[in-house]
């Protein structure tokens, strides 16, 4: 899959996306990266938009009102269907101009989705940092269950992950099977334990690939998580729907170094099974959150 690379500024700040799969390529702030970014294809999902559901559905099957949905499987190795379908579609162009593109894909229909859909995302630059709205709409004659979830790896400028502290507006934690990497229980509270990021912990020697849940808002009514050392660093910032976050830290390829994803997720893995925190549209009806990330300290 071959796209076309966008990209808009605002002042010092650059973000480029690709029409490919519609994510996040890069973004900086006179030339500190505050995204990781990539020479050919997205590595990890890196950047990945995920509609119409974020992480995986277990064996790649779901049901709903007694009706058993076949998905593709796309992660081979446990069998399961994941981050949704239209990572590796190529997105139209709705608009391009200083500062802000907006794109937009249709899916009409797919194996285990009888939902025909349209969603949209749009990437805006300010003197704040980078702003990102998801928009879906239903386009089919029944409602339709989704989610929304995102894929960035937002980087700390030029500091090393590891150097770190990593901060989480999150409240419980979702225990999986370690196999398959799909729930196998209810939400655990995090506090007093090693996933308890509430106050900030350093980075270094931690590995995660976890769902955290309980993602609450602070007084200006967002949801905030951050990388950082001491006052530099980088933040993600998320409307209240966005009320989950997967983090997952790696070695990122090209780099030399490891990173960290942290992704806003409106449900939690496999969802659509157990209807956790699901979205719905009724025929016609159209949707929208914003999350963003935001240069500390530049």
């Amino acid at each position: 899959m071959t796209g076309k690379q966008l990209e808009i500024t605002y002042g010092p700040a650059r973000a480029v996306v690709d029409t490919a799969g519609g994510g996040l390529r890069a973004f900086e702030v006179g030339g500190v990266p505050y995204a990781e970014t990539y020479a050919d294809e997205p590595p990890m999902g890196c950047g990945a938009v995920l509609v119409p559901w974020p992480n995986r559905v277990a064996g790649a099957t779901w049901t709903q009102h007694g009706e058993t949905h076949h998905l593709e499987v796309t992660e081979a190795a446990r069998g399961n269907a994941i981050h949704g379908l239209v990572r590796h579609e190529t997105w139209s162009v709705v608009s391009h101009e200083d500062g802000v593109v907006t794109l937009e894909v249709t899916v009409d229909g797919a194996p285990g989705w009888p939902f025909p859909f349209r969603t949209g995302i749009s990437y805006s630059l300010s003197a704040s940092g980078l702003t990102v709205e998801h928009t879906v709409e239903n386009l089919g004659e029944k409602p339709m269950p989704f989610g929304v979830g995102t894929h960035p790896y937002p980087r700390p400028g030029n500091t090393d992950v590891d150097d770190c502290v990593l901060t989480l507006a999150a409240h419980t934690v979702l225990p999986v099977d370690l196999d398959t990497l799909n729930p196998n229980g209810s939400p655990i509270d995090v506090t007093g334990t090693e996933y308890d990021f509430g106050e900030g912990r350093p980075l270094r020697d931690v590995g995660l690939d976890t769902a955290f849940g309980g993602c609450e808002p602070g007084p200006d009514g967002l949801v905030r998580h951050s990388v950082r050392s001491g006052a530099s660093g980088v933040e993600l910032w998320a409307q209240p729907v966005f009320r989950w976050v997967q983090v997952f830290t790696s070695e990122f390829p090209g780099k030399g170094a490891r990173a960290v994803a942290i992704e806003p997720m409106t449900c939690p893995p496999d969802a659509l099974n157990s209807g956790v925190d699901l979205l719905w549209l009724r025929p016609g009806e159209s949707w929208a959150g914003r999350w963003g990330i935001t240069p500390l300290g530049a």
